[in-house]
């Protein structure tokens, strides 16, 4: 059986905020049952970790547990654990690309022009500003502007901008366009 993430901030916050046995809390965290009487009989400035919050339990298992004090905790299999670290992260753009993006900005509004400037911003990693002087057709270079496929220029994946204009075009098919 896998320990949990920081086993003794685990304890502490089961002792707090559970009503499990210390053999229980003991078993899932791996320690021994008097470490885990020692937490509960001394006050630790050390937080607890919340078990629940970080995705290794549930509280159907903690309730479960709870009634019957012989059960042991099981921890989520491995591949249900959501992975917290993974964020999304912003695009970085070369240098060398960027001068392309107001072309990919332009081939999204010729062939999406009810596509908001928001959505058109997420996709691409661009201000709002950028969009709406392209829109306009204030941009500073706009008359050396071609418009081509973000897709091709390596902005955005297929997947992303069918997901963004499958909406598009839901939205459209609902106005009646």
């Amino acid at each position: 059986m896998t320990k949990p993430l920081m086993p003794k901030a685990t304890a502490i916050w089961l002792v707090e905020n559970t009503c499990l046995t210390f053999e229980q809390i003991a078993k899932f965290c791996g320690l021994h049952t008097l470490e885990v009487e020692t937490i509960a009989n001394e006050e630790f400035s050390m937080n607890g970790f919340d078990p629940v919050a970080s995705s290794q339990l549930t509280l159907e298992e903690i309730k479960r547990c709870e009634e019957d004090p012989s059960t042991t905790l099981t921890m989520k299999p491995i591949g249900e654990v959501e992975n917290l670290t993974k964020t999304k992260k912003s695009k970085y753009t070369p240098l060398a690309r960027r001068k392309d993006k107001p072309n990919a900005i332009l081939w999204i509004i010729k062939y999406y022009p009810n596509l908001s400037d928001s959505k058109i911003c997420s996709l691409l990693g661009t201000t709002r500003l950028t969009v709406q002087s392209i829109r306009n057709k204030i941009y500073w270079n706009y008359k050396n502007l071609e418009p081509h496929s973000p897709i091709i220029l390596g902005f955005c994946t297929k997947d992303e901008l069918d997901c963004l204009t499958e909406k598009y075009t839901e939205a459209s098919k609902e106005c009646g366009f």
